[in-house]
Formats: C-alpha cells, sequence, structure tokens
C-alpha cells in the first residue's frame, strides 16, 4: 500500500510538467473558441448552460475598460499577461500547488446596438475537472472591474 501512496504521490509532483497542449485559442469569426465537453471551462459566448457565463458589461469606451481590465490581471497573482491587443486580452494562470495552466481570454468586440460587453473564456488545459476554479476566477475579476 505504501508504494501505491508513493506512486501517486510522485505522479501528483510530476504531472504539472505536463502543462498540456495550448487550444486554438483567439478570435475566429467574432467569437473566442468554443469549451471543449469537459466541465472546466466557462466560456461567454457558450451554448450550453453549465459552460455558460455572463460577459462583463461595462459603460464608458472601450479604452477605458481594456485599460481596468489589464490593470486589474497585473495585480492577480501568478497570472501572466501574454497578449494585450486592442479588442483582445490572453493571460495564463498558473495553480499554485501543482502548476496547471489555465488560459483566460478576453474579446472586446464592436459595440452593437448600445451594448458594450467583454467577452471572456476561462479554461484548464489539462485535466477534466476544475472544481469550478475557472468560473471562480472570473467572478472574482468581474467583481474587481465593476467596484
Amino acid at each position: 500500500m505504501n508504494k501505491q501512496i508513493a506512486v501517486g504521490l510522485i505522479t501528483l509532483i510530476w504531472l504539472p510538467g505536463c502543462v498540456g497542449a495550448v487550444s486554438d485559442l483567439g478570435i475566429n469569426n467574432g467569437a473566442l473558441a468554443p469549451c471543449p465537453k469537459t466541465p472546466n471551462c466557462v466560456n461567454s459566448q457558450a451554448v450550453g448552460e453549465k459552460q455558460y457565463i455572463q460577459p462583463i458589461r461595462y459603460e464608458g469606451t472601450r479604452e477605458d475598460a481594456r485599460a481596468r481590465l489589464l490593470q486589474i490581471l497585473g495585480s492577480q497573482r501568478r497570472a501572466k499577461i501574454l497578449t494585450a491587443q486592442e479588442n483582445y486580452i490572453r493571460a495564463e494562470f498558473t495553480s499554485a500547488l501543482f502548476r496547471f495552466v489555465d488560459d483566460v481570454e478576453f474579446y472586446f468586440p464592436k459595440e452593437k446596438s448600445g451594448e458594450m460587453v467583454i467577452h471572456i473564456r476561462s479554461a484548464s488545459r489539462i485535466g477534466y475537472s476544475d472544481l469550478g476554479a475557472n468560473r471562480k476566477r472570473i467572478e472574482r475579476i468581474r467583481s474587481e472591474f465593476l467596484k
């Protein structure tokens, strides 16, 4: 039994080195990539109720909203901003213990009929379930953004 526990612990320590491949990220035809069928992703453009999360709504200019979001992301622990374009931001969040990497994207579409939103996608690179970590992260960012 002790041998099985040791093998399990070594696997958990080794596994973070396998950060997983980055899926097709970015904006394609005005949309972020759809979530996989696993419950470790949220997307404000998703059709399924389990993976859907509300976009962040804002008032003011896209430039101001983008600057505010970059400020918030810059203050997050274990976050690294990889891309900061006029209408798109991509960041990586790394978990503290096992060093799992989650890809987080923000898309600022052009204003449509007065609606100002930031679409969001947050997904784990590996594994099946994230125990709600991506949803909690986005809700924490939303809360900070709306202060």
